[in-house]
């Protein structure tokens, strides 16, 4: 007895600590450093193939996107790690893919005099990396559920999506400043010094214990979290629209200012995960995504309907503040869907639908815009978004009812 009143006095404060916002980061912090790895040498790789190695647009287009689909093909494998051999196993060969990139990309700067040897170095270090951030990410972000507990899945989610956003914003434009003063070499070295004091990090963490029990099939956990992927993925194409087109639909328009929307969707974006993170605990996954794809269509129709560079600008701030909380959401109902035993590989295959997102905007609103114009891409985005909306809502109606049987 007296052993049970002791630890019912002690858990609310070290739930309440487990939960606090330093603590999530000393996860989360992983997530940051695999996609400031991958920041980097975004801005700056495509002239250094197509100028300076003096190969096609298209193999520069190579070198940049065979990154993402190594991370698209090894997400699930990612989360299986994670369930089988613990969280902290998967975030340590996820630094260590990403210092190992760091290697390969100080090689392709010391080879560039012999070109497919330096190209060779770069794919190389692009699929190692692709591999270290599936690692990296969705290890930090299971290593963080079961650290904190899984009443704050909502908020650890939704701190790796602002480590992801912040590291790309940062990495990018550091990366371009790196090269220039330094060369392609320094970006291969900070790399290296990131990952390796990562690893160091992570070594000095406490694991979290694997949770014995049965482990699904993938095909099984495919199907539980297939419909909120779904969701995920039809949602995301806002973004994906305008991040990829706006400039040249801007240029269409021979408007300034392009960047203004990018940078408005960002800001409208991270202060709704601050502000808003706990509506998701407080009224459930479903409600807030249907609150918040309803505020994403209304951005992206004032997109499409633009006639101004300020409603294209309140358009995208519409769009981020409603994108915002849609991943953390429906990865909540995603995660609840299986034991705990199966929250990695679920979290894995829920993810590659973001990806998956990212990867398909390109070429079908790329050809939507051929025949109908840059704004018809906004459309086009309006269209996938209401019918993420529509899952959405068949989804809720779907738990309502069966909760009620």
């Amino acid at each position: 007895m007296e052993t049970s009143t002791t630890a019912s006095v002690a858990t609310p404060a070290t739930d309440a600590s487990k939960g606090g916002t330093w603590h999530i980061l000393s996860f989360t912090y992983f997530t940051f450093v695999s996609y400031l790895c991958i920041g980097l040498p975004l801005a700056t790789l495509p002239a250094y193939v197509h100028l300076r190695l003096g190969y096609s647009a298209a193999m520069a287009g190579l070198v940049i996107s065979i990154q993402y689909i190594a991370t698209f093909l090894s997400r699930p494998w990612a989360g299986r790690i994670s369930d089988d051999a613990g969280a902290k196993v998967s975030v340590l060969w996820g630094m260590g893919a990403c210092t190992v990139s760091g290697v390969l990309l100080v090689g392709a700067a010391a080879l560039q005099r012999s070109p497919w040897l330096s190209v060779a170095s770069l794919i190389a270090s692009r699929l190692l990396l692709g591999v270290g951030e599936s690692l990296g990410s969705t290890g930090a972000a299971l290593w963080g559920i079961a650290g904190t507990g899984p009443q704050h899945t909502a908020r650890v989610i939704s701190f790796n999506g602002i480590g992801t956003y912040g590291a790309l914003a940062l990495g990018a434009p550091l990366g371009v400043v790196l090269e220039q003063q330094w060369g392609l070499i320094s970006l291969g070295l900070v790399t290296i010094v990131v990952g390796g004091a990562s690893i160091l990090v992570a070594l000095s963490k406490r694991p979290e214990a694997v949770l014995l029990g049965e482990h699904l099939p993938f095909g099984h956990v495919l199907g539980r979290v297939m419909p909120h992927g779904m969701g995920l993925a039809l949602g995301g194409v806002g973004y994906s629209v305008l991040a990829t087109f706006v400039t040249l639909f801007y240029a269409s328009r021979h408007w300034n200012g392009a960047a203004l929307c990018l940078t408005a969707f960002g800001v409208a974006f991270i202060a709704a995960r601050l502000l808003f993170i706990q509506a998701i605990n407080r009224w459930g996954g479903f409600p807030v995504s249907i609150v918040c794809l309803a505020v994403e269509s209304v951005g992206v129709l004032l997109l499409w309907r633009a006639g101004s560079p300020q409603m294209a600008l309140g358009g995208a701030a519409l769009t981020g503040f409603g994108y915002s909380l849609i991943y953390p959401a429906l990865g909540v109902e995603a995660v609840r869907r299986v034991t705990q035993q199966n929250r990695g590989t679920a979290l894995g295959v829920y993810t590659v639908f973001a990806d998956l997102s990212f990867f398909m905007v390109g070429p079908l609103a790329g050809a939507v815009i051929g025949s109908f114009g840059y704004a018809s891409a906004f459309l086009f985005a309006l269209v996938c978004v209401v019918a993420a909306l529509a899952i959405v809502v068949v989804l809720t109606v779907a738990t309502d009812t069966s909760s009620v049987d």
